[in-house]
């Protein structure tokens, strides 16, 4: 099965790194191809693959996921849906699905109905730059982390908060995080802002900080770097040690996401295990370089 994984995760890494960019954002940019079928591959019998993993996530937070309309850089069919998946989480989504000989079926949920989905049975896990914080830990169980990340602050590239040294040199700052994520509640530490209500997605918050409506909003730093790649306006904010936010690992890494007392959970631990740092990191860079496009 390792063996397995391993050329499963090289296959993975070449496809993405090779394969032609032909991408739309979900939420942000027009589509520039016609779907097509979907791949041979995610076709294949459900029976000899010894069921499904029906795997939720947004398909609108590059580069963990986003919304495409064909299978170039090895999408995935979004069920119910014309689009495809790609990035970062599908990467992961498909590794997993073949440790554990299941199909992967990729779900398109809004980030509040994540849990919702998974709590009822709609999905079997949730693979969507996901952070296993203390209150999610409460409703669901989480595997171990698939990424780490930090937080920084996503800004215009002209404003004069581009300089800030220090979450306190943002005073008077228009500044969001995405609803019910661990980002909005970091906002009280700046000292001075102007809280602006919490934005349903990254597309809309994109839009918000282009057109001036806010001065800034939180971010992963992959996302940032994903979203400055496709939109040269735009930059983030980083923080030395002890000049940035206060919070745990568990707020910024990512886990995947499954229902209280499942037994998916030491199956996926494996899974990832199979995956080395220099993998992981090697499939985010991909994501990277294969997200869609500003149009």
């Amino acid at each position: 099965m390792k063996k397995k994984l391993r050329i499963l995760l090289a296959a993975s890494v070449m496809a993405a790194m090779l394969l032609p960019i032909t991408a739309c954002s979900g939420g942000s940019s027009a589509a520039t191809a016609t779907p097509t079928a979907a791949p041979t591959e995610s076709a294949a019998p459900t029976e000899a693959l010894n069921g499904t993993l029906r795997v939720g996530m947004e398909c609108a937070y590059a580069p963990f996921n986003w919304t495409q309309t064909d299978d170039s850089n090895g999408a995935v069919p979004i069920d119910g849906s014309i689009g495809y998946a790609a990035g970062y989480d599908v990467e992961i989504a498909k590794l997993v699905a073949a440790s554990l000989n299941k199909e992967l079926v990729v779900v398109q949920v809004d980030w509040e109905g994540l849990e919702p989905a998974l709590n009822s049975g709609k999905i079997d896990a949730i693979i969507a730059g996901m952070s296993p914080t203390a209150d999610r830990r409460l409703s669901m169980d989480f595997s171990d982390y698939y990424y780490d990340s930090d937080l920084v602050v996503v800004v215009r590239a002209d404003s004069k908060y581009v300089d800030a040294k220090s979450i306190g040199d943002f005073a008077g700052a228009k500044i969001t995080a995405q609803q019910n994520t661990f980002h909005y509640t970091v906002l009280d530490q700046m000292d001075g802002i102007d809280k602006q209500t919490a934005m349903a997605d990254f597309p809309t918050m994109i839009v918000a900080l282009t057109s001036g409506k806010i001065d800034g909003y939180i971010s992963e730093r992959p996302a940032a770097i994903a979203a400055v790649n496709s939109n040269p306006e735009i930059t983030y904010v980083a923080f030395e040690e002890g000049k940035g936010f206060d919070y745990t690992k568990d707020d910024v890494a990512v886990s995947v996401a499954i229902k209280k007392g499942s037994d998916l959970l030491g199956p996926i631990n494996e899974a990832l295990a199979g995956i080395t740092a220099e993998d992981r990191q090697a499939l985010m860079e991909s994501a990277i370089a294969n997200q869609p496009s500003a149009s």
